[in-house]
């Protein structure tokens, strides 16, 4: 029987890949059979911290060998994982470690030179129980320091866990793992929506193996697969697309922490990558290199999320030795709900998303918005049913948001989004988020944020700001940079004696957007 939780994944396929590499970070090479005892070694320490099934654990770090197996160990004992940006701010960490009453944190102090566990002292900033490493985080029990650069003192750091886990019979660990049941969920990723307060989609443990399956399928994974995963584990392209469709094959996965262009031309030269997936802007930087050496070892690449040029495309596979090149369409909610085919022609692969992927289906609603309906579709947000009601109908029908349109042969085509969101980089972006940090800025009368297009990013943030007294364009990006990652912090910033509106008083950003592009002309 095929294996629908990821505990049964995990041993399914260290049982039948015991010798096979799984995961290469830096120095460090582990087997599959390794990748299960260290999951397992984890997944003890756990038990020792208090973890129970049910209970929410975050991982707040970049890529790496540890995020891997930390997750894994997660799901193992039937906890709840909590993926969290690495790039998100002590605020923004906080929050999320409130909502979901987080009861242990996995975080990487030092990351990017910063100070990650000083930052989320003092943006929790409250007086909690004495057991609590973070006051005003009184669920929390554990921090558990993830080796990176500097780091904070008197915390539990990684290297502590094989410790703890002495005191746990790995008995009681297997019987935890026995117990995880299909539907139970699995994890909590976070989104945003037009209000601008992040949202948390619970998918079951069926189906984020079903997505991750669904995504190896149409790419032709195998075990012979290497996979450079450049894509942040935090999201759903890097975790359920990344390191689970290894999982799945027994293919080796081999984290990037931050992409690094000479790097990830190194590792796919000597490593011999077979797969990478991302952002155009990837792609385009591995062609504009000057000295790429050889890309021979390139299968298969998976695109999306911006406008993919079809002459892109046909340089990735001319250039770079891709044979298979592949565009899709998801979200939070829906991870993998379209993809393209082998055997597409490049223009189609270009000009859209794909087609509905087995047990999706597909429909354009009123406004050409796209609907998605499935049973891998979320479970529901966390503790908001009534924003699940808003997102996901009686019918089932999840309405995205976006705007598109579905030729005669099922392909979908993105065309606009009903949502103000836009991406930077491959990272989505909310404006309303924005606003409202802008909103407790004072000076700031109100603000209006959209993105732009960039050349290297697709597009960046430009906030227009009503403002008062002597307000700066650096008090304001200045504010936005303490308390949000640094991907949504807007790069330009206007002041104007008012936002346009329409007679009922909605701000018409179509406007704005349009006043931009014609400055820019």
């Amino acid at each position: 029987m095929t294996a629908l939780t990821l505990p049964g994944v995990l041993r399914a396929t260290a049982g039948a890949h015991p010798d096979r590499q799984a995961i290469l970070d830096g120095e460090v090479s582990l087997s599959y059979a390794d990748l299960h005892a260290e999951v397992r070694t984890t997944a003890r320490a756990l038990i020792g911290l208090g973890v129970e099934p049910g209970d929410r654990v975050g991982i707040w770090a970049p890529n790496s060998w540890r995020w891997a197996v930390a997750a894994l160990a997660v799901t193992y004992v039937g906890a709840v994982l909590v993926p969290v940006n690495s790039r998100y701010t002590g605020h923004e960490t906080a929050d999320i470690a409130r909502r979901t009453r987080m009861r242990v944190l996995f975080a990487a102090d030092g990351f990017l030179g910063r100070n990650q566990f000083e930052e989320l002292l003092k943006a929790a900033a409250g007086e909690g129980p004495d057991a609590s490493p973070v006051p005003g985080l009184p669920d929390l029990t554990a921090l558990v320091r993830i080796p990176y650069a500097g780091g904070a003192d008197g915390v539990l750091t990684y290297a502590e866990l094989p410790g703890l886990a002495e005191s746990v019979p790995l008995a009681a660990v297997e019987a935890l793992a026995d117990a995880v049941a299909p539907g139970d969920d699995a994890d909590i990723l976070f989104t945003s929506g037009t209000t601008g307060r992040s949202k948390g989609a619970r998918s079951a443990h069926r189906q984020t193996v079903s997505t991750a399956r669904a995504w190896a399928g149409h790419g032709r994974m195998s075990a012979e697969d290497r996979y450079l995963i450049v894509n942040p584990f935090f999201h759903s392209f890097g975790y359920k697309a990344g390191i689970l469709v290894c999982l799945l094959h027994g293919a080796a996965m081999l984290p990037q922490a931050v992409f690094d262009l000479p790097e990830t031309l190194r590792m796919i030269n000597e490593e011999k990558v077979t797969l990478l997936a991302g952002a155009p802007t990837i792609f385009q930087a591995l062609l504009d290199a000057p000295e790429r050496g050889d890309t021979g070892s390139l299968r298969l690449a998976v695109t999306g999320a911006t406008i993919v040029p079809v002459a892109l495309v046909e340089r990735m596979q001319a250039e770079l030795g891709f044979d298979l090149v592949l565009t899709a369409y998801g979200l939070t909610e829906a991870v993998v709900a379209t993809m393209c085919r082998p055997g597409d022609p490049d223009a189609l692969v270009a000009g859209s998303v794909g087609r509905a992927v087995d047990g999706y289906e597909l429909r354009i609603g009123a406004q050409d918005e796209v609907l998605l309906r499935s049973e891998n579709v979320m479970l529901g947000y966390l503790d908001d049913p009534e924003a699940t009601a808003a997102a996901v109908d009686a019918d089932g029908w999840l309405h995205t948001g976006d705007v598109g349109r579905v030729d005669e042969r099922g392909y979908l085509t993105i065309t606009d989004r009903l949502k103000d969101m836009f991406i930077t980089g491959g990272f989505n972006v909310y404006p309303a988020e924005i606003e409202q940090v802008l909103a407790r800025l004072d000076g700031v009368v109100e603000s209006a944020a959209i993105g732009v297009p960039d050349g290297r990013l697709g597009e960046v943030g430009k906030v227009f700001v009503v403002r008062r007294g002597e307000l700066s364009e650096d008090d304001v990006i200045a504010h936005c940079r303490e308390r949000l990652a640094r991907f949504k912090v807007p790069r330009q910033v206007a002041f104007v004696d008012a936002l346009p509106r329409n007679p009922s008083g909605k701000v018409l950003k179509r406007n704005l957007r349009q006043d931009t592009v014609e400055e820019q002309a």
